[in-house]
């Protein structure tokens, strides 16, 4: 509704923004340990109870033996030759953010979908919290529905927004959809 705003920025509000170089520090190295493909000692960047919170798909792992059996192994079964491009990097105070992709050939089962040897490009973006030198919380997007496209999957089926920029579809307007529930 127009004026009323609910509170902004909350977990960020108060950071510290002395521990940048700190932050950059932990990110940077993590970065390079998940490109070396480390899982037995990458505890090394991350508290014991960290959170990994991804979107539907990817799921939550709360603590770091669950981030390891059911985030790293799993993908690491699926992608094989994989490699990490953080396309951009922000770092303020305890905060960290990136976006990129990685390139990796699907070489185990993906979501149901038999190893292909095809490679792929899996788009991220990532948000960490930084505490003591480990981080503590990371809040995660993968773009899984484009890495079923690429194996020729449409999690969509046909109906997803690009329809409307090739101009297969026109997209909805506000003024144009009905009424729901008498508003």
């Amino acid at each position: 509704m127009k004026g009323s705003r609910p509170e902004q920025a909350v977990l960020s509000r108060n950071t510290d923004m002395s521990k940048t170089d700190a932050t950059r520090a932990v990110i940077e190295s993590m970065v390079d340990g998940l490109n070396d493909h480390r899982i037995a000692d990458i505890g090394e960047f991350f508290s014991e109870g960290f959170r990994w919170m991804g979107n539907t798909g990817c799921g939550t792992k709360t603590g770091l033996k669950e981030f390891q059996d059911n985030w790293q192994r799993p993908f690491q079964a699926a992608f094989s030759n994989k490699v990490c491009i953080d396309e951009a990097r922000l770092y303020m105070g305890e905060w960290a953010a990136a976006f990129g992709r990685q390139e990796a050939t699907h070489s185990g089962e993906f979501m149901g979908v038999a190893p292909s040897g095809e490679r792929v490009e899996i788009r991220y973006m990532d948000f960490w919290k930084v505490q003591d030198g480990k981080i503590v919380d990371n809040w995660v997007m993968v773009d899984f529905p484009h890495v079923l496209q690429q194996l020729g999957i449409d999690v969509f089926e046909g109906q997803g927004w690009e329809a409307f920029d090739r101009g297969d579809r026109v997209p909805p307007s506000p003024n144009n959809q009905g009424k729901i529930n008498g508003n």
